[in-house]
């Protein structure tokens, strides 16, 4: 039998995480079993259980790996209105390509990816000079936004019949709306007419905006 340090080199456990999100990306939550990922990386499951102890440290372990490498690659900015919107902008895309990672987010907050978040969304409101509750609130405002929003907009293809895209689904939910009493819902009637063609990212977008100028209207 080899050794506990050349069995450990063997398989590093950045390899196991990066496998792993390849099979979260395919197959979501449900595809990431220890038999599946033995399988694509071609070993046993006991060399994989020697870095990581269950499927939850695995899930736990890829959304830490994700988030610091969409961390890493956000550019510093002029202002830090301009660092937040950044900072969010990279989160709704990363989640938005990685739908099984916003959940893990709130499932494990003690992780190093939502202190790292929280970092990012701290640091600028700091740098504009809030503190005490007011930066505690403000901060908790952007993200639970942030997160949320991203979080919905990733899980909303799953609710689209496989059949439809999401400009046929919207379009039949805005005609349903349509139909509505115009006397009891006036706006609901409204909002149908732009729904089909909106843009969720900018619209995330000018929810960030919205809260940046109540923050500072403060």
């Amino acid at each position: 039998m080899a050794p506990r340090n050349q069995r450990s080199d063997a398989l590093s456990k950045e390899r196991i995480v990066e496998t792993a999100i390849e099979l979260l990306d395919t197959g979501g939550e449900a595809a990431l079993t220890f038999r599946a990922l033995a399988a694509r990386l071609e070993t046993g499951s006991g060399a994989i259980y020697w870095h990581i102890a269950d499927k939850s440290e695995l899930l736990a372990a890829a959304t830490d790996h994700l988030i610091a490498g969409v961390m890493a690659g956000v550019v510093d900015e002029a202002t830090p209105q301009a660092a937040i919107r950044t900072v969010a902008l990279a989160l709704f895309d990363a989640i938005d390509a990685h739908p099984w990672a916003g959940p893990q987010l709130f499932r494990d907050p003690g992780r190093s990816a939502m202190p790292l978040i929280f970092e990012r969304i701290g640091a600028p409101l700091m740098a504009l000079g809030l503190g005490g509750q007011t930066l505690f609130d403000s901060a908790s405002a952007l993200l639970h936004y942030i997160l949320g929003v991203a979080g919905q907009n990733a899980a909303n293809p799953r609710l689209v019949p496989d059949e439809a895209d999401r400009e046929a689904f919207l379009g039949r939910v805005a005609a349903q709306w349509l139909q509505l009493d115009a006397q009891a819902f006036p706006f609901v009637r409204q909002a149908a007419t732009q729904m089909r063609d909106h843009d969720d990212r900018a619209q995330f977008l000018f929810g960030i905006d919205l809260i940046l100028a109540g923050i500072a209207a403060r």
